[in-house]
């Protein structure tokens, strides 16, 4: 089952200036190693991407999952800067996605759109205007657009 919030609106095009690309602050990511013999979280090794969640991340994660669920981010050609981020929840892990977990919460990235976020933090924030996750920091990009949803990438 995947739930999907509605398409983001339309980009104006007006670059932002890239964030710090520290995160805001630590945490300690985990993933479900993709093995035949004993699946299940097992802690990222350093070489391999990481993705971060935010407090407030995981405090929204935990509000609006039900049961199963978990919020799953990936990255699809489109947007006014060539990539954009999606997120869904949904209750299916494949073989080849990567879960990150802190405190409960749990976000899934399949391994080719981790390969466009790693280093990232998932965020929640919460506008006037909107609310909604999104990807902040991300060492990836090298410009991303004023909605926060599209991005280019350092070649």
């Amino acid at each position: 089952m995947r739930r999907s919030w509605g398409p983001a609106p339309p980009c104006r095009g007006r670059a932002l200036p890239r964030p710090s690309p520290e995160p805001a602050r630590a945490v300690r990511p985990l993933r479900w190693e993709s093995s035949f013999s004993q699946p299940g979280p097992t802690e990222s090794e350093p070489s391999e991407g990481q993705v971060f969640l935010s407090e407030s991340c995981v405090k929204r994660l935990l509000e609006i999952a039900e049961g199963s669920e978990f919020l799953r981010l990936q990255v699809e050609g489109g947007g006014c800067s060539g990539f954009q981020y999606k997120f869904s929840l949904d209750t299916v892990i494949n073989p080849d996605d990567r879960v990150f977990e802190q405190g409960g919460a749990r976000v899934v990235v399949d391994v080719d759109s981790l390969a466009f976020v790693k280093g990232s933090m998932v965020d929640f924030s919460q506008e006037l205007i909107r609310s909604s996750f999104q990807v902040v920091s991300n060492p990836q990009a090298e410009k991303g657009c004023s909605c926060g949803t599209s991005f280019s990438v350092k070649f």
